[in-house]
């Protein structure tokens, strides 16, 4: 099993923070969050990790990893930085964002999970975005199950809270046959798009700005079942300067362990 981290975004939402550093390499409580994460998959015996880097990529440099450019990092999204790392895909593969930190007990619910698909979602996550968000519909997306806690619905739009049964936080496993799956279905969608100039992803986008969610879903249209993997808080996402104040104003009043327990 090895780690594929996406770390190549420069983090705009979070200026002044990123204006000299890439995104990953904000602090929050004293160390960087790539470096949390490192320290976690560690921890959970990952130690073949792989960094896709980036916006200002001199600044990240940890010993006994590996580090791939995406060249294209400012005209890109997600989806493209992952498959910048394609030739890092083993049997079974850990996907994180880099911009996310997680809890130990939350890697270990998804290396241990059996799916071909893993994706962890916040069941827990209403409490969670009311200290982020005065109104969470503004931001939030859809994630609807089917009576076998697979994803049927994710990334959309949503209108009420209805259409929420948990939250995608950036953390997912694709293992077994999935891995030839991704890469197939990855080569089909951007061929239609370099025929057609249509992106079957997400038609409101070119597809090199294809969102994580946007192949996500497609691969649920494709048929493939792509299992959720719950858990109850225990991650943060740094978004914007705004999560940043919050998280560190609830870290000096001794609140932040509500949400995320693991802080020095």
């Amino acid at each position: 099993m090895n780690a594929i981290i996406l770390a190549a975004g420069e983090g705009k939402r979070l200026h002044p923070l990123t204006l000299t550093k890439p995104k990953c390499m904000v602090e929050l409580f004293g160390k960087p969050i790539l470096e949390r994460q490192l320290s976690i998959f560690k921890k959970c015996g990952i130690d073949d990790i792989c960094i896709v880097t980036g916006f200002k990529s001199e600044l990240i440099n940890y010993p006994n990893v590996d580090y791939i450019k995406n060249p294209n990092f400012m005209k890109t999204n997600m989806l493209e930085s992952l498959f910048c790392a394609s030739k890092k895909f083993t049997e079974s593969t850990i996907v994180s964002y880099g911009d996310i930190l997680f809890e130990q007990q939350v890697l270990k619910k998804l290396v241990d999970s059996k799916g071909d698909f893993s994706i962890i979602i916040d069941k827990q996550w209403e409490k969670y975005w009311k200290i982020r968000s005065n109104n969470p519909l503004n931001d939030l997306e859809s994630l609807k199950l089917d009576g076998e806690q697979n994803i049927t619905s994710i990334g959309k739009k949503v209108e009420n809270l209805n259409e929420i049964e948990g939250q995608y936080i950036g953390l997912m496993k694709f293992q077994n046959n999935a891995i030839n799956k991704i890469k197939s279905f990855y080569t089909k969608s951007k061929s239609i798009f370099q025929t057609t100039h249509s992106n079957p992803l997400n038609s409101r986008l070119s597809f090199e700005n294809s969102y994580m969610t946007d192949f996500l879903q497609g691969l649920i249209n494709d048929g493939q079942k792509l299992k959720a993997i719950s858990i109850e808080n225990g991650w943060l996402e740094l978004d914007n300067i705004n999560d940043y104040e919050v998280y560190e104003n609830l870290f000096k009043n001794r609140k932040i362990k509500q949400f995320f327990k693991e802080v020095d």
